[in-house]
């Protein structure tokens, strides 16, 4: 299975790559499908049914309306994030839809949008079915699609084989392991980035890596820009505050900037990067799965880090930060999981420090065992981290465990580089267990919003 940085960092829309991008993605790839296979002109009404994690917390979370804008043709990374509701509502109101923008169908919300809160799918708990119907009732084509976190999208045709739909391309420097990584390194003598680099090759030009690796960068400032810019109340009935543009304010004012922290002013920023990030995801905006949505925040709050707060930070550091991250990013994608509603945010925020911290590594200079010890401590000190989002909104806990994650990200990467990258548990160990420790966590506590502080905030 060959994944390039590209499929593991994409730009998308807020609030969860899960069960926003995912379902987007479906919909859209079965609207297609139906177009390729010339059924579109005889399609009347079209029914998805969102089962397991997409069920009991897609409405939160921007499923429903993702699904919507996605039958008629919709991309996450294109799609107007200003849009989204508006459209979903008018849809609603009309009782009208137009599949891939041209075929105009009923849609009823009670029969053609049904949400399964307990009920789930065998091969993931995020799951959804699509089937299209003829004027008669008569269906013309039903598919199974599973989002299995990060935005990835697995079809009923490659279930059996558990591969992604990817293309498969023979890496120059092919590796299963993160002591696999390591021993390349070691043969060939170059950094985790540039080994990553040599295999980004097989798609793109160096000057194309360079060049849509920093357009992601872009999207991430801009991300962080709007998040200290836009104030107000965030959308889903919570009623939670925004506090970025406020964070903002006072930080530039140095109103109540080192009242606690007078020699770690940095902290007040990374904080305040990350939950600009988050908060910008909740509201459905503009976004760069990191490797997910739900830890968006992660990676841009320790990238703003490395360029406005170490010495020597320049360009090229940017794109090796991307470059190793994405190396640890394949290693939890292919051994463990992305995906909060299959491992808990264990595999959402856990990744994503541990790829910052190795990106933040990579970035000032570390050797490649320095880098690995920089995603092990990430890791190791995010096990066992539940999924339990208040009222299935990316919300609560999750902003604010963004900026937690991100300061922990910056002092695994600082820990790291005063060893000689020699420790005790390595990270295939830390992968091995964050997996095994996913299996073992009960279902309530990964994104179905029936336990933890999903349930005890409410009740209380």
């Amino acid at each position: 299975m060959a994944i390039s940085l590209f499929d593991l960092f994409k730009v998308g829309i807020g609030p969860s790559s899960s069960h926003t991008v995912g379902p987007m993605r479906a919909a859209q790839m079965f609207a297609q499908r139906l177009k390729n296979d010339t059924l579109l002109e005889r399609v009347a009404r079209v029914r998805t049914v969102l089962y397991g994690s997409l069920g009991a917390t897609g409405k939160g979370h921007g499923s429903g309306a993702a699904v919507l804008l996605g039958l008629e043709g919709h991309a996450p990374d294109l799609v107007d994030p200003q849009i989204m509701v508006p459209r979903a509502e008018a849809i609603h109101a009309s009782g009208r839809l137009l599949l891939l923008g041209t075929q105009e169908i009923a849609f009823q919300a009670e029969h053609d949008l049904v949400f399964h809160r307990s009920e789930s799918l065998p091969f993931h708990p995020n799951g959804m079915i699509c089937t299209a119907f003829d004027a008669h009732g008569e269906p013309l084509c039903e598919k199974t699609y599973y989002s299995v976190g990060g935005g990835f999208i697995v079809g009923e045709d490659t279930v059996g084989a558990g591969v992604i739909q990817a293309e498969t391309v023979p890496l120059v420097h092919d590796y299963k392991s993160a002591d696999q990584l390591l021993k390349i390194c070691q043969d060939t003598g170059l950094s985790i980035a540039e080994i990553t680099l040599e295999n980004e090759k097989l798609w793109r030009s160096e000057a194309q890596i360079r060049s849509e690796i920093l357009a992601l960068w872009q999207v991430m400032q801009d991300c962080v820009g709007q998040g200290i810019k836009n104030e107000g109340i965030l959308p889903g009935g919570l009623k939670v505050k925004r506090r970025a543009a406020a964070w903002h304010r006072d930080l530039k004012d140095r109103k109540r900037m080192d009242l606690i922290t007078p020699s770690l002013g940095a902290m007040d920023w990374v904080n305040l990067y990350a939950l600009a990030v988050n908060e910008e995801n909740a509201a459905g905006g503009r976004i760069v799965t990191a490797p997910t949505n739900g830890a968006a925040g992660i990676i841009p709050a320790v990238l703003h880090y490395y360029v406005n707060f170490c010495p020597n930070a320049d360009e090229d550091g940017v794109i090796r930060f991307f470059l190793a991250a994405s190396a640890i990013g394949f290693l939890f994608k292919a051994k463990a999981s992305i995906s909060g509603a299959e491992v808990g945010c264990q595999g959402e925020v856990g990744s994503a420090c541990a790829m910052a911290a190795a990106g933040l590594a990579e970035a000032v200079g570390a050797t490649p065992q320095q880098v690995e010890n920089a995603a092990e401590i990430g890791m190791e000190h995010n096990l066992g981290l539940t999924c339990d989002p208040v009222g299935g909104l990316v919300q609560v806990p999750c902003i604010e465990r963004n900026a937690m994650a991100a300061m922990k990200a910056i002092n695994a990467a600082s820990m790291a580089l005063r060893g000689d990258g020699h420790h005790f548990v390595s990270l295939d160990k830390v992968i091995k267990t964050m997996r095994d420790t996913g299996k073992d966590m009960l279902d309530k506590y990964k994104e179905t919003s029936r336990g933890g502080l999903a349930v005890n905030v409410i009740e209380c």
